[in-house]
């Protein structure tokens, strides 16, 4: 069984992100697991918090999870035409200290989709995320792209995806990209 790490980068209740992780996992193949995770309750990072408390336990559990998975998914929102810097924030403390960078993200291959409001989807997002990705050491899946723009409209309001459509490519992206996993 493969096992994917998901990780929704919004802190809000009605986000877009952790609906389109809902849905990745609900469609994922009969061969995988995602696991649904949050960034919330991750402090900002604070180098001098980090000396003197160590990692904190939210950030050494995910840390963990993320080490003994396949892949790993990022569902990130869009702002300002770039990443959130709340999930920015997570994946810095998830690097620390820099010795287990090589545990939790060398070589694992990762995969990124996103959801917004706005007109272009989180291509703008997914592009930053590009130079995080390779400094991580992760190896990125290109295969497919899965940007979903119009969010309002795609999503009802208990965060559930409703557009067939969308599924649909929802659905492909996680076949592809477990097809992916198993080719390594």
């Amino acid at each position: 069984m493969i096992r994917i790490i998901g990780i929704s980068g919004s802190l809000r209740k009605g986000s877009f992100n952790a609906g389109l992780l809902r849905t990745a996992a609900e469609l994922a193949p009969d061969n995988c697991t995602v696991e649904v995770n949050s960034i919330r309750g991750i402090p900002l990072y604070d180098a001098d918090q980090e000396e003197a408390q160590g990692i904190p336990a939210v950030v050494a559990e995910l840390k963990d999870r993320i080490a003994v998975a396949d892949g790993l998914l990022l569902v990130t929102p869009e702002y300002n035409n770039s990443l959130p810097g709340i999930f920015k924030n997570a994946v810095d403390w998830l690097s620390r200290p820099p010795g287990d960078i090589g545990r939790v993200f060398g070589g694992r291959q990762v995969g990124v989709i996103g959801a917004t409001p706005g007109n272009f989807g989180t291509a703008f997002s997914q592009t930053a995320w590009l130079p995080v990705l390779r400094t991580l050491g992760l190896r990125p899946w290109f295969d497919k792209q899965l940007y979903i723009s119009g969010a309002f409209k795609a999503f009802d309001s208990d965060g559930r995806l409703t557009d067939e459509k969308l599924r649909q490519r929802v659905k492909d992206y996680m076949a592809g990209f477990v097809a992916f996993l198993s080719s390594v």
